[in-house]
């Protein structure tokens, strides 16, 4: 939305035990956008209170651009075309994959960069793979319940025998580690190809014969990711890996 004026004026909870993070970031974003901020504090419960019940509202921070109450600071987001509106928007992120494989891959180029000296080496592949299980494997970790329960929606072994749903993601840690390790193929090389194969079979299942539309336990118990690819592509990398250094590990 074009702006109008130059001035905008936000109401937000400045307590000395309660400073609102969304009050500063609405903040942050009007001056970034180029306005003049008058900037209200509301400096106790009692003045909160009062103000919401003045102009009927439940929730701080609030702006007002040109007289017109714009909101919070997802409102705030919305007028500046920084998101979709509300209703449009998906409830769906690939964000967390995009940022674990990020930062896998530039975990492995620089650690063959020290290693070796350049970044373009055979080593450095496996290390994007196996960090990227590893960071995936804390994912899960961090809420180990939550993410068996996600993981029970469409994975075929822990449907048979549930606990293998707080299984997976140690064993996904341990062929992760010593696969960065290069340590003890026998067993990380075994560990990924069981995994691996069963996860992919599972993914495969429920997204392309089934056509079933789930959230992917990929990252955790909380995860907004669709199962699709990115899971799918999650398992196969380990089931390459597994291959990959356990038929090295043979020829060597």
């Amino acid at each position: 939305m074009p702006k109008d004026t130059q001035s905008a004026t936000l109401y937000r909870m400045v307590m000395p035990d309660h400073l609102c993070p969304f009050g500063l970031k609405s903040k942050d974003l009007l001056e970034r956008q180029g306005y003049t901020v008058e900037d209200h504090h509301l400096e106790t419960r009692e003045e909160t209170d009062a103000f919401l019940e003045k102009h009927g509202m439940k929730t701080t921070p609030q702006t007002f651009i040109n007289g017109e109450r714009i909101g919070g600071y997802d409102d705030l987001r919305v007028h500046f075309d920084l998101d979709p509106p509300k209703e449009e928007q998906s409830d769906t992120s690939y964000q967390p994959v995009i940022a674990i494989f990020s930062v896998a891959a530039l975990l492995a180029l620089g650690l063959s960069w020290h290693q070796y000296g350049t970044i373009l080496s055979v080593r450095a592949l496996e290390w994007f793979i196996t960090l990227s299980m590893t960071i995936l494997a804390i994912q899960k970790l961090q809420d180990i319940e939550s993410f068996s329960t996600m993981f029970l929606n469409y994975d075929l072994l822990a449907r048979s025998w549930v606990p293998y749903g707080k299984v997976y993601p140690f064993g996904e840690a341990l062929a992760g580690i010593l696969m960065t390790a290069g340590a003890l193929t026998w067993i990380s090389s075994p560990v990924a190809l069981f995994i691996g194969t069963i996860g992919s079979a599972s993914v495969f299942k429920a997204v392309y014969i089934d056509k079933r539309e789930l959230k992917c336990a990929c990252v955790g118990g909380a995860s907004n990711v669709p199962l699709g690819f990115v899971s799918l592509t999650e398992n196969v990398m380990m089931v390459a890996m597994g291959l990959w250094m356990g038929g090295t590990a043979l020829m060597g």
